[in-house]
């Protein structure tokens, strides 16, 4: 007995050591000098909602004449412009924004779809991209422009493929061919070369947090390089995983980690870089795959893309790129909000001008050329957004992670147990570079994350059955805000 009550005593000390706290540091967190972007457009949001319901209850003669006439108009206007290099202030860009957000309520309307708004879609970006390799990126104006029309007519056009009947769901957005002589191979049925990246969101919570916590949320939130070695021409990706740090995966792996949506991303062929060396994409990724197998490089949560000694996964795109004169990211990402870099910081962030997944998507020097996502997981991509927009409200209204003290012992010993397994090249319970206070205020937001989407999704059910159609972006967002409030 008394063996037993001594061991019970010093369980209890142990137990009661690994409470106290470690004191968190002082000071205010650096914050960019930037302004987080707002749209600020409830009452056309609404308008556009009026618009679909009115023009479901026209008849499809008469619909789909007006949709004709109107597109009609629409392809004149970028017809006139297409081949003239426009600068951000002209304009042009506002005008086809304006007139594709009017007509694109009337497209998700029709019961039998033109690929028109897809094609239209695909010209405005393939021009955009094309304008905006003349134009300071870092100016506000050319960095918003950019933002309102690639993100918002995005949003347009999967706002339509959502009220679409099953065979008229287009999956894969093939865009731009863009000219390569690297290795190549075939990713879901889309052309890929060595030295591509691809631009993708995950299945996870915290994936929903790092694609809309910017100062221009958006939809993506892992960067990979794709790497094709000449001997076998299969594709391998190299990416930083929290779990494991940079690693190197195989199609297979890469597919079977949950994706809800890709982007693939090639550097332009008229860079003057790739003009002197047409191999360089191809280098660059053979570089990041030595790289990954000759040192172990852990995840950096602090997300410094100055200090290759960790690696964050959009930095391995832009550190690869970054050997050979190719600096990708060509203006750096901001987070501004206090909210959001106070949560971030609880995940260990401590860089808030940054380079973020999403924010590659409008960088000039690169193109493009295509993007995958299906029913499900696009609707589940708005869905997690949603959520997150509503959380990062409350983030922003001055809410905190917390984490359960009493578990912290207990998250103490999993992550000295971790750290042993990371000594040995195995994956830990507790992330490398992740901290026990950290790991349970992940817990903390993941809970939150799926209660409240688990409520959000009860209210889209609802609303699908007393509507009958797929309740749009800002919907998701109302029924998300409200369920929070409760």
């Amino acid at each position: 007995m008394k063996k037993i009550l001594k061991a019970v005593l010093i369980a209890l000390g142990l137990y009661c050591l690994l409470l106290i706290p470690i004191p968190e540091k002082d000071g205010e967190l650096q914050k960019a000098s930037q302004a987080p972007f707002v749209w600020d457009r409830d009452a056309l949001w609404n308008q556009l909602e009026t618009e679909f319901i009115k023009a479901r209850a026209m008849p499809p003669e008469q619909l789909d004449s007006l949709v004709g006439h109107m597109s009609l108009e629409i392809d004149s206007v970028l017809n006139a412009s297409e081949s003239v290099t426009l600068t951000p202030e002209n304009a042009f860009y506002p005008m086809l924004e304006s007139s594709f957000f009017q007509i694109a309520p009337l497209i998700a309307a029709q019961r039998n779809k033109s690929d028109w708004y897809i094609q239209f879609y695909n010209r405005v970006r393939r021009k955009l991209k094309d304008d905006a390799h003349h134009w300071d990126m870092n100016s506000a104006a050319a960095r918003q422009l950019s933002y309102r029309i690639l993100y918002g007519i995005r949003a347009a056009v999967e706002e339509i493929l959502l009220q679409s009947a099953d065979e008229q769901f287009v999956s894969t957005l093939f865009v731009s061919d863009e000219a390569s002589v690297t290795p190549s191979a075939s990713i879901m049925g889309i052309g890929v070369h060595s030295g591509d990246l691809l631009v993708s969101r995950g299945g996870a919570e915290v994936s929903a947090f790092i694609s809309r916590g910017n100062d221009f949320p958006g939809n993506f939130s892992h960067v990979a390089l794709v790497y094709i070695p000449e001997e076998t021409n299969e594709p391998l990706l190299v990416e930083a995983h929290i779990e494991k740090g940079v690693a190197v995966a195989s199609l297979a792996e890469y597919i079977r980690d949950k994706k809800l949506r890709f982007m693939v991303m090639r550097p332009r062929a008229d860079l003057e870089a790739l003009q002197a060396n047409p191999l360089l994409p191809h280098q660059a990724a053979l570089y990041m795959y030595n790289e990954s197998r000759s040192r172990h490089i852990p995840y950096d949560f602090k997300m410094d893309y100055f200090d290759p000694s960790a690696m964050f996964c959009s930095e391995v795109g832009s550190y690869a790129y970054k050997q050979f004169g190719v600096q990708l990211w060509e203006f750096t990402s901001t987070i501004s909000s206090d909210g959001i870099m106070a949560w971030l910081h609880d995940f260990g962030v401590e860089h808030f001008v940054t380079q973020m997944p999403s924010d590659l998507e409008y960088d000039p020097m690169l193109s493009v050329v295509a993007e995958w996502r299906d029913r499900e997981t696009l609707f589940e991509d708005h869905l997690d957004n949603a959520v997150m927009d509503a959380l990062i409200g409350r983030a922003n209204a001055g809410e905190k992670l917390g984490y359960n003290l009493w578990l912290l012992p207990l998250a103490r010993v999993l992550k000295g147990y971790s750290f042993l397994l990371t000594t040995f090249g195995k994956e830990g319970i507790v992330p490398e570079g992740m901290s026990a206070v950290t790991a349970l205020k992940n817990n903390d937001f993941v809970a939150r994350f799926q209660r409240l989407k688990s409520l959000t999704k009860a209210k889209v059910e609802a609303f699908e059955h007393d509507h009958d159609y797929v309740p749009p972006y800002w919907q998701l967002v109302r029924f998300a805000e409200t369920s929070i409030a409760n």
